[in-house]
């Protein structure tokens, strides 16, 4: 049998799998089964540069596609600004042979190639660079608030190993870091300790709030966005800001079931003939997102009432979008009250508020 030669009208499938120091390489040529070239560069300069060489030198159509990872989107933004597409694949939704047991990198590589070339990977969406730079910020805030809580965390249980509890009170308040600053141990290594927790808690503090003010001056960019998420109760500027630098904008989702999924909130579901069997939410999907939703879905364990906090959000609104934001709360808040009712654990009525939380944002999006 003849081997096939390149024409012009060849299309070849390029599978990379990228990694901090090299790019492993695999090109796959119309329906072959074998793989047209192989190949491994470096992650640097000189690494993208050859392997932008080595693509473009294909004679025909090229595609190419990797998997979202700690490396990001710059490889792509390259090769498209190289005029070569290329596209990144959602890591949670790429098929899995059971039965495989080796895996390498170029195994990886040559799998994601034919995998494109079958038309059968989720690409994400690639965010605009404003918008992943705002991310940044979001998710900065976040790891901090996260070590905020781990360094109060382990004050307090420095001072409960020693049988000091705060019972005046809610902690971290004046009063409880007055009742902190005031105790003395006897062994000064135990006060050299205290001492430098308390300094980290204040450090974690204050960080907190310098990446909160800078996050409060970057959200003032995006006034509508904001403004109309936050017209929901729950939904502050901090979450709707997180939402719009995760999802960006919502209407390119085609339904509410479709952001619903992109969040991981759609319950998992083992179904078979007549027996229909759900399970947890899938939780594939923005865990960043997901978070902020069922933190705002806890609101809904209220009787609905619109405060000045919430009558001041919502001035100047459109009425169409407080139309739909006061139908949310009295749904919201029935849907809580009924789950728990029946017996539902409050921290499983939460989550299935806040998919239905999505719902509403994603039909706020669709205004014009």
């Amino acid at each position: 049998m003849k081997k096939s030669t390149s024409t012009t009208k060849d299309r070849f499938w390029s599978g990379m799998d990228d990694h901090a120091a090299t790019i492993v390489v695999a090109v796959v040529r119309n329906e072959e089964a074998s793989p047209a070239e192989r190949f491994t560069v470096s992650n640097d300069e000189k690494g993208l540069k050859e392997l932008i060489k080595r693509l473009q030198s294909l004679k025909g159509e090229v595609r190419c596609v990797y998997e979202a990872g700690p490396c990001g989107y710059g490889l792509q933004r390259r090769l498209m600004k190289a005029g070569i597409r290329c596209d990144v694949a959602a890591p949670s939704l790429t098929p899995q042979r059971t039965g495989q047991r080796v895996k390498t990198d170029r195994r990886d590589a040559l799998k994601l190639a034919e995998m494109l070339r079958g038309q059968v990977l989720t690409m994400v969406t690639i965010p605009e660079i404003e918008r992943e730079a705002l991310r940044d910020l979001v998710r900065a805030r976040e790891d901090a608030g996260e070590d905020l809580l781990r360094a109060r965390n382990r004050l307090s249980r420095l001072l409960l190993r020693h049988g000091l509890q705060y019972r005046e009170g809610n902690r971290w308040t004046r009063a409880h870091w007055r009742w902190i600053n005031a105790v003395r141990f006897e062994q000064e290594h135990t006060q050299e300790a205290l001492n430098n927790y308390i300094t980290v808690v204040n450090s974690c503090k204050d960080r907190v709030e310098a990446l909160t003010k800078l996050l409060k001056t970057a959200s003032e960019e995006y006034p509508q966005v904001i403004g109309r998420y936050s017209a929901l109760r729950g939904v502050d500027w901090l979450t709707a800001v997180t939402l719009y630098s995760e999802f960006g904008d919502l209407r390119r989702f085609r339904s509410a079931s479709s952001l619903m999924s992109a969040a991981g909130l759609v319950p998992s579901e083992v179904s078979s003939g007549p027996r229909q069997r759900r399970g947890a939410i899938t939780k594939t999907g923005n865990a960043h997102a997901r978070r902020v939703l069922v933190e705002a879905a806890w609101h809904a364990r209220r009787q609905p009432k619109v405060g000045q906090t919430l009558r001041k959000r919502r001035q100047n609104l459109p009425a169409e979008v407080v139309r739909i934001a006061e139908k949310a709360e009295g749904r919201l808040h029935r849907k809580f009250s009924r789950m728990i009712y029946r017996n539902k654990r409050s921290t499983v009525a939460a989550v299935a508020v806040a998919r239905e939380l999505t719902g509403f944002l994603w039909a706020i999006a669709q205004l014009p």
